[in-house]
């Protein structure tokens, strides 16, 4: 008999009580809202956001959006910032694939404003929706990237339509009923990488959750084994068919976001298979004291799934160069950063940064690090210079950023703040962050959405 993967999940998710939640996962919860509201305020002016709010002309009152001082239904409020916090690429990334808080936070935002949600709420919908992201991105054995699935669009809307179930305090077979809705809206390419399709991806998602859970609580009917049914969404989305449907879910004490799959918080609004060299740039730059005019070539070692979603090697914009190893070489190698500044249009086309990207090189490592799947067992920067010196980073196995090297408050706080100046709203940024990182505490959403608007 297979294992009514579909159902447990429901029951899971909706017999998680606010005091189930660890309190460090709690404080991942604040860390993760900061995070991604303050990449959501930087990216409000990108194309993507802004063309999706003029097509969707939104009405309503029910949540706000980041775009402007404007209101709309939570369907399209979810739609619209989620588009606005993955726009830059800056958002944080789950280990086993993914931007999960790029999704579950904007429809978590939009519905729990609608609803009047506390912030306990919240952080409670938040753990229920990564877990079930995480447990069902970790079914399979293979890389969903390597079959051209973007796991934030896939992934995303189930997470999103479980983290909206626990906000509606659905039952488990309306839960479950969510979640089956959320797997036939699952969706996104990688071939659409680099361009404002991708942040699309997770908006859509944000959205998908938000009318699952909402269809779910008025009857609406979905399969009860639509997740590990033989031709259901396992077996449709992978790669190989190497499917484990029958494992049993861990006890709600394991939960993924503070065991098994912990979040990585990105330094550099570039694609997170590029971090590892960009890490490894950095430091050579520094430490040598590299002229990028008097480079010669530069290698770089990865794997072959991440050479496959760097896929832009002659970008000429900056959501182009955002998938392009190139690119991070050529710029950190030149100005010694690979920030907000250097992701624009104008420094890409740079003469001097074209011309340094077509001497970079890209040598594919087939070694998988098995605790990263995905990536090799480490990727290395070779630097050789016209005189003949080579600089060499050594192996790099864990990026700036990495649950094992995780960011300080400190940081958190200095990107946070650098996202809020980027987006050039008047915005008190330390009150603001000072509420998010105390999420769990907060009564409602008033203070977060009074911030936001300030």
């Amino acid at each position: 008999m297979t294992y009514p993967l579909t159902i447990e999940l429901g029951k899971l998710v909706a017999g998680t009580r606010p005091e189930d939640i660890p309190a460090n996962a709690v404080e991942q919860v604040a860390a993760a809202f900061a995070d991604t509201i303050g990449v959501m305020l930087a990216g409000v002016d990108e194309p993507a956001p802004q063309l999706l709010r003029k097509m969707l002309n939104p009405s309503g009152s029910e949540s706000m959006l980041v775009t402007d001082s404007g209101r709309a239904s939570a369907m399209d409020a979810a739609w619209i910032n989620g588009t606005a916090a993955h726009a830059l690429d800056y958002d944080d990334v789950a280990q086993q694939g993914g931007h999960a808080s790029a999704v579950l936070v904007p429809a978590i935002l939009a519905e729990g404003e609608a609803l009047g949600s506390s912030g306990s709420d919240m952080a409670r919908a938040y753990v229920v929706g990564y877990e079930v992201f995480s447990e069902v991105a970790s079914r399979d054995a293979d890389q969903h990237h390597n079959k051209g699935w973007h796991p934030t669009g896939i992934f995303g809307a189930i997470g999103a339509a479980a983290a909206c179930a626990s906000l509606r305090r659905l039952n488990a077979e309306q839960t479950a009923m969510a979640i089956a809705l959320g797997a036939s809206q699952s969706s996104g390419v990688m071939s659409n990488f680099g361009t404002m399709t991708k942040p699309f991806h997770a908006g859509r998602a944000a959205h998908a959750g938000v009318a699952s859970a909402r269809l779910a609580a008025l009857g609406f009917t979905a399969s009860l084994d639509a997740l590990e049914h033989a031709p259901g969404f396992l077996h449709a989305v992978s790669p190989n068919g190497r499917v484990d449907a029958e494992r049993i879910l861990r006890l709600k004490k394991e939960w993924a976001l503070v065991e098994r799959n912990r979040l990585a918080v990105k330094k550099y609004p570039m694609c997170y298979c590029a971090h590892r060299a960009l890490d490894g740039a950095l430091d050579l730059k520094a430490a040598k004291k590299i002229d990028a005019s008097q480079v010669a070539g530069v290698k770089v070692s990865i794997s072959p799934r991440n050479a496959i979603i760097l896929r832009n090697h002659a970008p000429v914009t900056g959501l182009e160069a955002k998938f392009s190893m190139e690119f991070a070489m050529a710029s950190t190698l030149s100005v010694g950063r690979a920030g907000l500044n250097e992701l624009q249009d104008g420094f890409v086309q740079r003469q001097d940064i074209q011309e340094l990207m077509q001497r970079v090189k890209i040598e594919e490592d087939p070694r998988e690090n098995s605790e990263r799947p995905g990536y090799a067992v480490h990727d290395r920067v070779t630097v050789t210079m016209r005189d003949g010196t080579v600089h060499d980073s050594g192996p790099i196995v864990i990026a700036r950023g990495d649950p094992e090297e995780p960011l300080q408050q400190k940081e958190l706080w200095n990107k946070f703040e650098d996202c809020v100046r980027a987006s050039g709203r008047k915005v008190d940024a330390d009150r603001l962050f000072s509420t998010l990182m105390s999420l769990g505490k907060l009564q409602n959403l008033g203070q977060v959405v009074q911030g936001m608007r300030a």
